[in-house]
């Protein structure tokens, strides 16, 4: 394969691996499947994730410099694997209960912290999609801080139900409290980082041309996570005792998506 054709061929793997939704993939893996009987399956897997993204991404980006999120995903989850290859049962049963908390806050503080020395993670990322003329840009930066931002509400959401679901509820298998918030807290992330720099370039070139600021295009945000409600609804129905609100939620979901979308439509980015 000649040079030009193998640079062609890398460009797709590129951009996602460009995305820094990849780098929090391992996190996202732990968090959702520790639990019980899970938490050496948990780390494994997300630590086979780390290992695999991060090995990709030199290999299609060679000479590239290492991110923050990169180091914290090894580091994080070889400490895991370790400290679950000597745990006491006592501990183990621990981790197995709050280490989805743990790696939730962890990320959170990375995110935020990130954000307190002028460096949102994100922005190491974005940084390799962008030329350089544009990295010291006000719209550049305010749009990695706030998708750095969102990310930390949302491990911070997650952590939160997980805290709920363990330590009030003491039931950490809880449908709400184990999966339905923590996923939709994580979609909500994703989508905003796909949708927030389209916002940030629309407002930029109206703030070029001398033109006045439009409103947010909201509903373009939310359609998804309306569309969320009929899957989540589908699950109540079956997991959950509480039928009507299943029904209820596949209902609102099918009409609010519906009407969200026609505003989409009518208001695009």
């Amino acid at each position: 394969m000649s040079t030009e054709a193998h640079r062609t061929a890398r460009r797709p793997m590129a951009g996602v691996l460009d995305n820094p939704v990849v780098g929090m993939a391992p996190w996202i893996i732990f968090s959702l499947l520790v639990g019980p009987g899970r938490f050496e399956l948990a780390v494994g897997l997300a630590l086979a994730a780390a290992v695999t993204l991060t090995a990709l991404t030199h290999l299609v980006h060679r000479g590239s410099s290492w991110k923050l999120l990169e180091l914290a995903d090894i580091t994080f989850f070889a400490t895991m694997a370790v400290i679950g290859l000597l745990a006491s049962e006592g501990t183990l049963r621990w981790l197995e209960t709050y280490a989805g908390e743990v790696a939730n806050i962890a990320l959170a503080v990375i995110a935020f912290g990130s954000m307190a020395v002028r460096t949102p993670f994100t922005i190491q990322y974005a940084r390799e999609q962008v030329d350089p003329s544009l990295w010291h840009t006000r719209g550049f930066l305010r749009t990695n801080y706030m998708i750095t931002g969102a990310w930390g509400v949302a491990f911070l959401v997650a952590a939160a139900a997980g805290a709920i679901g363990d330590l009030v509820l003491h039931d950490p298998g809880n449908i709400w409290t184990g999966w339905i918030i923590q996923i939709l807290a994580i979609v909500a992330a994703v989508k905003f980082t796909v949708w927030y720099p389209d916002v940030a370039r629309a407002q930029a070139v109206r703030e070029a041309a001398g033109l006045p600021p439009e409103p947010t295009p909201w509903a373009g945000f939310l359609v998804p996570l309306a569309g969320m409600l009929v899957p989540i609804g589908i699950a109540v129905l079956i997991f959950d005792n509480m039928w009507w609100l299943g029904a209820a939620l596949i209902v609102v979901g099918t009409l609010l998506t519906k009407t969200l979308r026609s505003r989409a439509e009518e208001h695009p980015t």
